[in-house]
C-alpha cells in the first residue's frame, strides 16, 4: 500500500477514535444553545422548553443564549465559527437557513457547509393577527381595508427577510393589496408593537402571538398552514379564507458546527428526539402552538437544500433585500 494511503488511513482511524472517545465522555460541561433571536419569540419559547428537558437527560446545564439581529444571521454566524465539539449548538430556523441566503448578499456562513444538522424539533404555523382597533374580523375584511386604502395600514415583522415578513408578502401578492412594512428585531418586539397599536397587522409565528390572541390583546384572523391549528381550532386557515394553497410555517431545528464528531451528532440526535417526543415536553409545545416534528440529520440537510431553492423564488417575487 502506498505510503500516502497508509498515512490517510492512519489519520482517519485516529479521527474516528477521537470522535468515539469524545462521545463517550460527552457532555462533560455546560452546553450553549444559541437562539439567534430576542427573548419572547417563537424560537426562544421552543428552545427553552426543549433545553430544559435536554439538560435533565444529558446531566449538564444547557444555557440558552439570545443573540438577535439581521434576521437571525448574527447569532447563527457565531455558532458557524464556534469549535466543533458539541458544546455550541444552534436553533436553526427557516429564516436562518433557507431564507437568509436569498436575502443577504454577504452572508457570514454557508447554511449547508458550515453546519452539522442534528434534528428538527418542531414546526409552528403563522398566525395573522391585527390590533383590536382594526375594523376587520376576517381575512376578507382585512383585504378589503388594504384594497380600499393602499398603504394606510402597516404590518410588523421579525425583520427584513424574516419568514414573518415573507408570510405577509405572500398574502399581499395573493390578494393584490399593499400595506407598509415595519420591521422589528424579532417576533417579541413585533408583537408588542401590534398590541400597543403602533402597527396594525402581524403575520407572526404562533407560539409568540398565541398568548396575546387568547387574551384578546390582538385579534386572530387566520393561520397560515393548510390545516387549522389544534391550539386555535376555531380560527380558519388563509387557504379556506379565499386563498387556496396558501401555506406559511416555520421549522425549528438543532444544529452544530460543521466538523462536530459524528458520534456526538448521533448522541445529540437521539437525545433531541427523545426530549421533544416525551409526553410532558410534547404537551407543553402543543400548548404553546408548536407541533413536534423530528428528522434524521440527512433529512434535515435535504430539507435545507430544497428550502433554499424554494424561498429564492419567493424572495425574488416579493423583491425583498436586506437593508
Amino acid at each position: 500500500m502506498p505510503l500516502v494511503r497508509i498515512a490517510a488511513a492512519f489519520f482517519a482511524a485516529a479521527a474516528l477514535h477521537a470522535g468515539i472517545a469524545a462521545a463517550q465522555t460527552y457532555p462533560a460541561k455546560p452546553i450553549r444553545l444559541m437562539v439567534p433571536f430576542p427573548p419572547g419569540g417563537s424560537t426562544d419559547i421552543v428552545a427553552r422548553i426543549v433545553a430544559q428537558k435536554l439538560s435533565a437527560q444529558l446531566g449538564q446545564p444547557m444555557v440558552v443564549e439570545n443573540r438577535g439581529g439581521a434576521g437571525g444571521t448574527i447569532g447563527t454566524a457565531v455558532v458557524a465559527k464556534a469549535a466543533p465539539d458539541g458544546y455550541s449548538l444552534l436553533v436553526g430556523t427557516t429564516s436562518t437557513h433557507v431564507v437568509a441566503p436569498s436575502v443577504y448578499a454577504k452572508l457570514e456562513y454557508d447554511p449547508v457547509k458550515d453546519f452539522a444538522p442534528v434534528s428538527l424539533m418542531a414546526v409552528t404555523p403563522y398566525l395573522l393577527v391585527v390590533n383590536p382597533a382594526v375594523q376587520a374580523k376576517s381575512v376578507k375584511e382585512l383585504v378589503g381595508l388594504m384594497r380600499a386604502q393602499p398603504g394606510r395600514l402597516n404590518y410588523a415583522s421579525a425583520g427584513v427577510g424574516s419568514t414573518t415578513h415573507l408570510a405577509m408578502e405572500m398574502l399581499k401578492s395573493a390578494s393584490g393589496t399593499f400595506a407598509l412594512h415595519i420591521p422589528y428585531n424579532g417576533n417579541g418586539p413585533a408583537g408588542a408593537a401590534v398590541i400597543a397599536g403602533q402597527v396594525e397587522i402581524l403575520f407572526g409565528s404562533l407560539p409568540a402571538v398565541l398568548p396575546h390572541a387568547r387574551s384578546a390583546r390582538v385579534r386572530a384572523l387566520a393561520v397560515g398552514t393548510l390545516k387549522r391549528s389544534p391550539s386555535l381550532p376555531e380560527v380558519p386557515t388563509v387557504a379556506e379564507s379565499g386563498y387556496p394553497g396558501f401555506d406559511a410555517s416555520l421549522w425549528l431545528a438543532i444544529m452544530a458546527p460543521a466538523g462536530t464528531p459524528a458520534p456526538v451528532i448521533e448522541r445529540l440526535h437521539k437525545e433531541v428526539v427523545a426530549a421533544v417526543s416525551a409526553p410532558g415536553t410534547r404537551d407543553l409545545l402543543d400548548k404553546n402552538g408548536a407541533e413536534v416534528l423530528t428528522s434524521t440529520p440527512a433529512e434535515l440537510s435535504a430539507m435545507i437544500r430544497d428550502g433554499v431553492a424554494k424561498y429564492a423564488k419567493i424572495v425574488k417575487t416579493a423583491g425583498v433585500t436586506a437593508q
